[in-house]
C-alpha cells in the first residue's frame, strides 16, 4: 500500500512537514515520485524505517 505525505505522516504519528524535512534531508523513510510530482511512501518502508529508531533505554540515546 502507498501513502502520500500527509497519510504517511500520520501513520508515523509525526507531523507531515517533519516528513518533508527528513526527505529533504535524506534522512527520512524512502519514498517514490510517481508521474514526476507524487510522492509517495510504501506502508513497509515507514514500518522499516520506524524499526531503526527502536531503543532499549533512554541511556542508549545519551551514547549515540
Amino acid at each position: 500500500m502507498y501513502l502520500r505525505t500527509p497519510e504517511a505522516a500520520k501513520y508515523l504519528g509525526i507531523a507531515p512537514g517533519t516528513l518533508e524535512n527528513k526527505r529533504y534531508s535524506g534522512d527520512g523513510p524512502t519514498f517514490r515520485k510517481l508521474g514526476g510530482r507524487a510522492v509517495v511512501y510504501a506502508t513497509a518502508d515507514l514500518d522499516a524505517w520506524a524499526n531503526k529508531a527502536v531503543h532499549a533505554s533512554t541511556s542508549e540515546l545519551a551514547a549515540a
